[in-house]
């Protein structure tokens, strides 16, 4: 108890000390951020910058595919998903799978032959799946993002910021499939025929560490730097947290947490800005 009691009175300090400038109390937590607590954003760090979003570019990809396609369609895997770089399962050109295995290791495992194999399905090309994907952000009025790739590769026209990736992300978990998804810890997958199976674990490490953590995307390039859609749910209170381009984002995405808990008057866990969180790298 008296552990908890002490990490409450850091971090009613440390809102004391936010006191003339509450909208940004991790200034150093990342190149941008915005935070919001039940729908209402209560702290940002240059929320409107443009920056590349690695693999957070897959809720877009995800959005659209549980838009366009039902979960049991068969997607043929394409050369082009095959042979696609860093994060990947393994798969192989021809492989059959169904839009929900191929969703599952995009949105769990962050897989980038999965993911380019979803958008080769449904637009026919990576490039035209690009054409969608900015019509999407579009019309949800992501003004300040634009999207080449569906997997978020490093591009000079890819990029989006903390404000529009919070509409995204928003969007995306009012779709059950989704949120259930990117909640998972681990999954296994196959392919039609059951040749293949593919165990696949979730790459959020603050999933099954952090109390009430319930999802959503993370991502890494080295344009990028670590990049992270977190939500956490506790006692009927709903934090959304978007980092682009931090280095110790496990770490202080918890701490963000727990301030934003408090803020609620929740009392945080003794363990939520643990040694491991800090310890664990910047992977994708």
């Amino acid at each position: 108890m008296w552990r908890i009691l002490f990490i409450l009175s850091i971090l009613l300090t440390a809102i004391t000390a936010a006191g003339a400038a509450t909208d940004d109390p991790f200034p150093a937590a990342a190149s941008s951020y915005l935070l919001k607590i039940d729908g209402e954003t209560v702290w940002t760090h240059r929320p409107e910058r443009r920056l590349a979003p690695a693999s957070l570019t897959k809720i877009m990809t995800a959005l659209l595919v549980l838009e366009r396609v039902p979960l049991d369609r068969v997607v043929t895997v394409s050369s082009g998903a095959a042979t696609e770089s860093r994060s990947r399962i393994g798969l192989h050109k021809g492989d059959k799978m169904t839009v929900g295995n191929l969703l599952a290791a995009t949105l769990i495992f962050s897989a980038n032959d999965a993911c380019r194999a979803l958008a080769d399905h449904v637009g026919g090309d990576k490039e035209r799946f690009a054409t969608l994907m900015n019509a999407r952000a579009k019309k949800l009025g992501l003004n300040d993002s634009h999207f080449s790739n569906p997997c978020g590769h490093d591009e000079p026209r890819h990029y989006s910021t903390a404000h529009d990736l919070a509409i995204l992300a928003e969007t995306a978990l009012a779709n059950r499939t989704f949120r259930e998804l990117v909640s998972r810890q681990q999954q296994q997958i196959r392919t039609v025929d059951g040749k293949r199976r593919f165990n696949i674990r979730n790459r959020n490490h603050l999933l099954g560490r952090y109390p009430g953590t319930a999802g959503v995307k993370t991502g890494y390039t080295p344009g990028a730097g670590g990049c992270l859609v977190a939500l956490a749910e506790r006692e009927g209170t709903r934090v959304l947290l978007v980092m682009l381009h931090t280095s110790n984002r496990w770490h202080d995405a918890a701490a963000m947490l727990d301030l934003a808990f408090v803020r609620k008057g929740k009392v945080p866990f003794a363990n939520s800005s643990s040694a491991e969180l800090r310890r664990i790298g910047n992977e994708e």
